[in-house]
């Protein structure tokens, strides 16, 4: 009965010890992870997604440095995903000696796990240290203006320097961005005031170049409205000329008919002329006497033919 129970209880053992052996044996991978796999301190394998076969106790992941909210930890699996690291900020100095703080986002993918593991030591770390030591350099060479200006270009060379400097650590830099580029306080005071300063030149250049168009404008319409009286006046002389040597033609057309009436009537005998001289002698004498302040009243020297045409008239009268 004893020796049952110890025999059981091997056996038990030995299914306890083949589960565990097989349990260890097997190592599934998540989709874009993988593993570096060391046999007795050695480089074996790298795992791919899905099941895969080790030896336990004689096969065994190696452990990878990764970052993980900001601090660096020990980890089997390798992330082949993009992934971003936030740097803190830092000090840089510009070509004209301004200090600033900037800080930048890296955007980077392993391509080669065994480059990764076995190229470098530590390896969030070294990127963090040569984004900074490549920051502070190509800043060095860009004074405050072309730093604030020409971010594009400031990431651009970044990454392209990254890139060529991590392909020995099988890292794929793909975008650096710069996050925050803090000026210090005076530089940011006397920025303020510089813009300032070039908003109010843009409002007195815009305010006089207003006035000007508008003294142009104005001195352009009066140009125009004085050619147009001009225009008005003589086209209205021209009118009145025009009517004036109308209403004379119609007069005189007016008058030689009338001759012609009058000759009609008087016959051939008289001169009409005189009669139409003795009319206009009689209206002048009766607009004389109509006016109350005259006192002397003057005949011309012509006043026999006044008479003279005044008895005519009375002899046409006694003919008729």
């Amino acid at each position: 009965m004893g020796t049952i129970s110890v025999t059981t209880y091997v056996l038990a053992a030995l299914v306890v010890l083949a589960l565990i052996f097989l349990k260890k044996s097997i190592v599934i991978i998540p989709q874009s992870e993988t593993r570096i796999i060391e046999r007795l301190g050695k480089y074996h394998a790298t795992l791919k997604p899905g099941i895969n076969i080790i030896i336990p106790f004689i096969d065994k992941a190696k452990a990878f440095i990764t970052m993980n909210r900001g601090r660096y930890v020990y980890s089997n699996a390798i992330d082949l995903r993009e992934q971003v690291y936030d740097f803190d900020r830092q000090n840089v100095i510009t070509k004209d000696n301004i200090q600033m703080q900037i800080n930048a986002l890296l955007y980077f993918q392993i391509v080669d796990p065994f480059k990764a593991v076995y190229e470098i030591n530590n390896l969030p770390n070294a990127i963090e240290k040569l984004t900074q030591t490549t920051l502070r350099n190509i800043i060095g060479e860009l004074e405050l203006d072309q730093t604030l200006t020409s971010r594009d270009t400031i990431n651009t060379k970044l990454r392209a320097v990254l890139d060529d400097a991590t392909n020995k650590w099988g890292i794929k830099v793909n975008r650096v961005e710069l996050q925050d580029i803090m000026p210090p306080e005076s530089v940011l005071t006397a920025m303020e005031k510089q813009m300032q300063a070039e908003r109010n030149k843009r409002a007195v250049i815009l305010t006089s170049e207003g006035n000007k168009q508008a003294q142009i404008l104005k001195s352009e319409g009066e140009k125009t409205a004085t050619i147009n009286k001009a225009e008005a006046d003589k086209q209205q002389e021209i009118l009145h000329a025009e009517g004036q040597a109308q209403a004379r033609i119609k007069k005189a057309e007016a008058e030689a008919i009338a001759i012609e009436k009058i000759t009609e009537a008087v016959g051939k005998s008289t001169n009409p002329a005189n009669y139409l001289l003795a009319q206009k002698y009689i209206q002048m004498m009766e607009d004389l006497a109509k006016g109350e302040q005259t006192k002397t009243v003057y005949l011309p020297y012509e006043a026999t033919n006044l008479l003279g045409s005044i008895g005519g008239i009375k002899d046409l009268f006694k003919e008729a």
